[in-house]
């Protein structure tokens, strides 16, 4: 899923009627795993952040939040921003604040070149 990283925040949006809204709302505890693929650390390293959800339906919310994904998700699955907006801008769309509370580091190249030397890698 794309997201947004905003005011020590983690964003992204699905439509209400997804069995992942519903559990959110039954239990707001999540996490979010983000990697490194296809940035310029390579493969292999993740973060997981761990907190408490939000789930926004307001206008102001909105407001900020589909601009700045679309800005992400352009030109798929909408050709320009203004057409990715129209395209999250449907009738049951939430947005998701994930605020973490525990981030948990994985640096597969560190664990990697620790067992080729034969030490321990160090923990964070």
């Amino acid at each position: 899923m794309n997201y947004i990283a905003k005011d020590g925040s983690i964003w992204l949006t699905a439509t209400s009627q997804r069995a992942r809204i519903k559990a959110l709302k039954r239990d707001p505890r999540a996490s979010v795993v983000i990697s490194s693929m296809g940035t310029d650390m390579g493969p292999g390293k993740t973060i997981t952040y761990k907190g408490h959800v939000k789930l926004h339906e307001d206008e102001a919310t909105k407001g900020w939040f589909y601009p700045a994904m679309a800005e992400i998700i352009s030109p798929y699955p909408a050709p320009t921003v203004e057409a990715a907006i129209q395209h999250l801008d449907t009738p049951l769309r939430v947005v998701i604040e994930l605020i973490p509370e525990k981030a948990i580091k994985f640096d597969g190249d560190a664990i990697s070149q620790s067992s080729y030397d034969g030490t321990v890698p160090a923990g964070d």
